[in-house]
């Protein structure tokens, strides 16, 4: 808001860069970007969760969060890992594409270690600096793909033929590991406490609320059963 009344009142483009603004201060989307946080996110693992946002601010509100988080790298230095779901939505925008490459070179002499992760990799590897920050990771893992995808991932990676064959047709938690020059096909095993936090499938999402709604009856009961005693 600070920002947007001064340039109100600015001459020359300074209206006409408030209009653009108006939307993000008094307009459609205003609440989000136009008063500080009063969340404290000074933790040793913090997410920045933008799912609910509208499509049209999840690009601004990942801009906003990784240049915070690249200010705060700097400004203390110690061993951080910055993980970026969902990458692809960045690489739809020059200035956005090439602020994450940008961080991504620069990671390591702040003590950064930065992984992208996208499922719409066609997406991510069509913007040049989608292609850049794959060329200087160290490491890469790539799940099952689309026959159309694997085409686009088999000139970069230098798939070959039984490679690429596989890439279409991995079952779930089988993928390429890239190391260097080396690939290896890996199998990802993950526990059930691993799975239980990260899984997407409703159903078993539905279990599980289940399952604590269940726990907690049980909980009460025996706490009353313990009262009346």
């Amino acid at each position: 808001m600070d920002l947007y009344d001064t340039l109100v009142h600015m001459e020359g483009s300074g209206p006409a860069l408030a209009q653009r603004l108006r939307k993000y201060t008094t307009g459609t989307f205003a609440g989000i970007f136009s008063q500080q946080s009063n969340i404290d996110i000074n933790n040793q693992m913090v997410v920045f969760n933008i799912r609910d946002l509208e499509d049209e601010l999840r690009p601004v509100a990942m801009y906003i969060v990784l240049s915070h988080i690249w200010n705060v790298t700097r400004s203390h230095l110690k061993k951080r890992m910055l993980i970026v779901d969902e990458a692809w939505q960045l690489m739809k925008y020059e200035d956005s594409a090439n602020f994450l490459f940008s961080l991504a070179k620069r990671a390591r002499k702040y003590y950064l270690g930065v992984t992208t992760i996208s499922q719409d990799v066609e997406d991510f590897m069509a913007s040049k600096m989608g292609r850049a920050i794959v060329a200087n990771s160290s490491m890469q893992l790539l799940l099952k793909q689309s026959p159309s995808a694997v085409d686009v991932l088999a000139d970069v990676f230098k798939l070959t033929d039984e490679e690429r064959k596989r890439l279409a047709n991995f079952p779930v938690g089988q993928g390429l590991f890239f190391a260097g020059a080396n690939h290896v096909h890996i199998q990802v095993v993950a526990s059930r406490t691993e799975h239980q936090l990260v899984t997407t499938n409703p159903v078993q999402q539905m279990q599980q609320e289940e399952e604590k709604r269940m726990q907690a009856l049980a909980a009460q009961r025996e706490a009353q059963q313990g009262a009346q005693v």
